[in-house]
């Protein structure tokens, strides 16, 4: 095929900090021509966001953001000016979609609410990122990943039962459920472009998706009215299913292990200790009501096991676990994602050789993605100026000099 498959899709990238930047990610590792707004004066906070480049802050060396747009292009708009707006508008006049993740009324103070950018583009595929949509008594909120997580209970989940909300380490719904289905609804909009020639406006209120992780527990209400509580590693009725000790400084292994089956092999395993053999065991209801003494001896169990050899035991012996690896352990140790050539490293600019993640599924016969490094603030500013927009050289200093370009 040797062609990425949304080669010839160019998007107009108002996006910034994580959802919005990954969704648009993911269109850019697969070929789209995402070029990234941005200016000097208001560029994406994840260029201020550790971890650094060999821990050396800059703006064009973050880790983070690095990872969040790759295969994009970026430039540097002065969208304070009527020049810098007028850019914006040359831009969207040759695109196919445009995407922002600010509060609602954001665009439509530029002049780029989608009924505006509809009278440019009339076929535009629009998407509008904010946390609770575009109507409604709080659609004027402003959030982030970790404000998502708590007004969709996700935070409330997450913890120990007789612990305060922990939450989940992460702002977890900017790099699933929000970019996910925010890529999703823009590949469905363009599919029925292709079909209808109509472009479509995509509302998504980002606390949505996020309610979508968690069907089960609203489900348990919506049917019963029971609220969930927290339960750390606990799922009723999977009893063993938690994470145990192994040999060595701060080593651990997942085990779930609640059928009948596997509760035999796992036992197998570990030398049929006499703790196990109980008849009360023997089902996965005794299991359950006998969980605190089963977690309790399986753990004094695990700690003389390295944990890479448990995990392959286990997992030959036909019983679900796997190692809790550390970030060093994953990207140089692992044997799966090397074979699949998860890891891919670029050269950046700035940075130099860095690696980045590959999109988590192959298209056979596609070129490698993501496809280049992420960009420098403002580093296609000129070859955008002159292969989108047509400016001379002339023109882009006269556009400088008067700050349209930052």
């Amino acid at each position: 095929m040797n062609r990425l498959p949304l080669e010839g899709i160019r998007v107009a990238d108002f996006t910034w900090i994580g959802a919005g930047s990954f969704t648009t990610k993911l269109l850019a590792d697969h070929g789209a021509d995402v070029i990234k707004i941005e200016s000097h004066g208001r560029m994406d906070s994840l260029r201020s966001s550790r971890p650094y480049q060999g821990g050396i802050p800059g703006i064009n060396r973050s880790g983070y953001f690095a990872d969040r747009n790759s295969s994009k292009r970026s430039v540097t708009l002065n969208m304070k000016t009527a020049e810098g707006q007028e850019l914006a508008r040359r831009l969207i006049a040759t695109s196919d979609v445009v995407a922002n993740n600010f509060t609602p009324g954001t665009m439509e103070k530029f002049g780029l609410g989608y009924e505006a950018v509809r009278e440019i583009k009339q076929d535009i595929v629009y998407i509008a990122m904010s946390m609770q949509g575009a109507s409604g008594p709080e659609h004027k909120y402003l959030g982030y990943g970790l404000t998502m997580g708590a007004l969709t209970g996700l935070q409330f989940l997450s913890g120990l039962p007789d612990r305060e909300p922990a939450g989940t380490g992460t702002n977890f719904s900017d790099h699933i459920p929000n970019p996910c289905h925010a890529a999703f609804a823009v590949l469905a909009a363009l599919h029925h472009r292709r079909r209808t020639g109509e472009g479509q406006y995509i509302d998504l209120g980002q606390t949505e998706p996020t309610i979508a992780l968690l069907g089960p527990t609203m489900a348990q209400f919506s049917a019963n009215g029971d609220v969930a509580e927290r339960s750390g590693n606990e799922r009723l009725p999977l009893s063993p299913h938690g994470i145990y000790p192994c040999r060595g400084d701060d080593r651990w292994i997942a085990i779930s292990a609640w059928d009948d089956r596997s509760w035999i092999a796992l036992t197998t395993v570990l030398g049929n200790p006499s703790w196990s053999q109980g008849a009360e065991f023997s089902d996965a209801v005794g299991r359950w009501a006998g969980r605190a003494m089963i977690e309790a001896e399986l753990a004094a169990a695990t700690r003389d096991w390295d944990a890479e050899t448990l995990m392959t035991t286990l997992q030959r012996a036909g019983v679900a676990a796997g190692v809790v690896r550390t970030a060093a352990d994953i990207v140089d140790e692992d044997p799966q994602l090397r074979h699949r050539n998860h890891w891919v490293t670029l050269a950046h600019p700035e940075m130099g050789n860095t690696v980045y993640n590959a999109p988590p599924f192959r298209i056979e016969g596609a070129p490698q993605a993501p496809r280049f490094a992420a960009p420098l603030l403002g580093q296609h500013t000129d070859d955008v100026c002159a292969d989108v927009f047509g400016l001379s050289q002339a023109e882009i200093a006269k556009l400088r000099e008067a700050g349209a370009l930052t």
